[in-house]
């Protein structure tokens, strides 16, 4: 807690200002750069912080090398009443999967369900960004995705061939805030190594592993091994099947095409993601729906809990306490993410961002 409170804090709007400086910077239109920047800092908000501005300098470093298309046709390449799979021609992840998961929502409202595939995007941020979108419309929200760099073999295997691949599903109630939950099939999610390193901490154990099977807890060592799989060969089959659904679905990489782009800033990465907006009304009563998840919240809320356990806690419930608490004092920067923003903001020779 001392070290959070040593942090210099950021505010919402300074930090979306500064997002949206950058992209302009590199010839992003400005409301594409806006849009972006909503999103980057909503992450940030929101607690994800290896999805926040900590991306910003590698987003930034790819449009240079001609890795992502600033001016992206973004459209519908196929469609039927209940979905779509969308071409983001090559568009910052961001743009391409909220223009999917609106996509999503229009559908639903007449086909009760809607799935919504895209191709040829880019590295979004983090997955409860898109599965939240259909909570404003009374809907769940389901989304998945291929990462963007492989870290995790086949179960038993060397060869990274897949990816933390995350799901997430948003499930609104009435009084009770909704539950939302997030997460990689892998241990962690490489943007935590990535923050790690950056702070110049060390990792728990469990996160990595190296080469020969023993544990790996120094974040500027990850290429020496790979992240493990929630759960063992479990997470390694959910890993599997979601990179199935979200990259050979749609057309778009997996396996030892998907493209590193944490090492590569010229490549074009073909990531995939998919969307799902389910119209809960098409099922059920939305009031008697949300009466239902208030009840089923509070029932394992206040469950009996075991010895030295002080609260039963949903996914989510993070998440909201952070939006709270940032929303009300700004996000907290370590010095090492303000050092690497204000130099991007001398190469780019923008206004540092506001403290």
């Amino acid at each position: 807690m001392a070290e959070q409170k040593q942090q210099q804090r950021v505010s919402g709007d300074n930090l979306r200002a500064f997002i949206a400086s950058a992209f302009e910077a590199v010839a992003v239109p400005r409301e594409d750069a806006r849009t972006i920047a909503q999103l980057m800092a909503q992450a940030d908000i929101n607690g994800s912080e290896g999805h926040g501005v900590f991306r910003l300098p590698q987003y930034i470093r790819r449009i240079r090398g001609g890795a992502v298309n600033v001016r992206p046709n973004i459209r519908v390449e196929r469609e039927l009443a209940g979905m779509a799979v969308v071409n983001g021609d090559n568009g910052m992840g961001h743009l391409v999967m909220k223009f999917a998961a609106e996509k999503a929502i229009e559908k639903a409202k007449t086909a009760g369900v809607a799935w919504v595939g895209a191709k040829w995007s880019n590295h979004a941020g983090p997955a409860s960004l898109y599965a939240t979108m259909p909570l404003a419309h009374d809907m769940i929200g389901l989304y998945m995705a291929v990462g963007s760099a492989n870290h995790l073999p086949p179960w038993g295997g060397l060869d990274m061939l897949l990816s933390t691949n995350p799901i997430a599903v948003a499930v609104p109630a009435g009084e009770e805030p909704a539950v939302i939950l997030d997460m990689a099939t892998t241990v962690a999610a490489y943007g935590k190594v990535k923050t790690k390193a950056q702070r110049g901490e060390m990792m728990p154990e469990g996160w990595m592993m190296d080469r020969n099977g023993n544990p790996l807890t120094d974040p500027k060592r990850a290429n020496e091994g790979f992240l493990l799989p929630i759960g063992g060969y479990k997470g390694y089959g959910l890993a599997l099947i979601i990179g199935m659904l979200a990259g050979n679905l749609n057309g778009a990489a997996m396996g030892k095409d998907v493209i590193d782009f944490n090492n590569d800033d010229t490549s074009v990465t073909n990531t995939g993601h998919a969307i799902v907006a389910i119209n809960i009304e098409a099922f059920e009563d939305l009031k008697a729906f949300k009466q239902g998840m208030d009840t089923l919240i509070r029932d394992i809320r206040n469950s009996q809990r075991l010895p030295n356990v002080d609260r039963i806690r949903l996914p989510g419930e993070g998440t909201h306490v952070a939006r709270a608490e940032r929303e009300k004092n700004g996000v907290p920067m370590p010095e090492a993410l303000l050092a690497a923003l204000d130099q991007l903001a001398g190469d780019l020779k923008i206004a540092k961002i506001a403290r």
